[in-house]
């Protein structure tokens, strides 16, 4: 694997240069490695709030609601669980040169989309193909 580009700190993806160069590439490469370090970065304050929080409140209203928080806490870190494996899976498209292109197509993925949802691996089009496939199955 070669050295990845530099980045000017000012860097986005353009329209103007090929899709997925080595610059649009480690851009992304690195907005899913801050996204990744902020969500493990998360869990572990949950978990350290969470230790140290006792449930044995004497006034069953606030141990009621420390309970409903902590359930609404683990409730977010088994969400972004599921997240840090769709990073780590974006971060191997990004290896294996597949990052931005559509599964279903072979299309490229829109700036605008990855941009907003690096994660993606559907285009916009296939996105809602899938969803309107989704919402005619569970209606019928």
């Amino acid at each position: 694997m070669s050295a990845s580009p530099l980045l000017p700190p000012d860097y986005r993806p353009s329209e103007d240069e090929p899709f997925m160069n080595p610059m649009q590439r480690e851009y992304f490469r690195q907005k899913l490695l801050r996204w990744r370090h902020e969500i493990l970065t998360e869990a572990g304050l949950t978990l350290s709030h969470l230790s140290q929080e006792n449930l044995q409140q004497p006034d069953m209203a606030d141990r009621a609601s420390l309970e409903t928080d902590h359930a609404i806490e683990l409730r977010t870190r088994d969400r972004e669980r599921k997240l840090l494996s769709k990073i780590d899976a974006a971060l191997e498209r990004i290896d294996n040169d597949t990052y931005g292109y559509c599964e279903e197509t072979g299309e490229p993925i829109s700036l605008r989309r990855l941009e907003a949802r690096p994660i993606a691996t559907l285009s916009l089009e296939a996105q809602e193909r899938h969803e309107r496939m989704e919402r005619t199955h569970r209606d019928d």
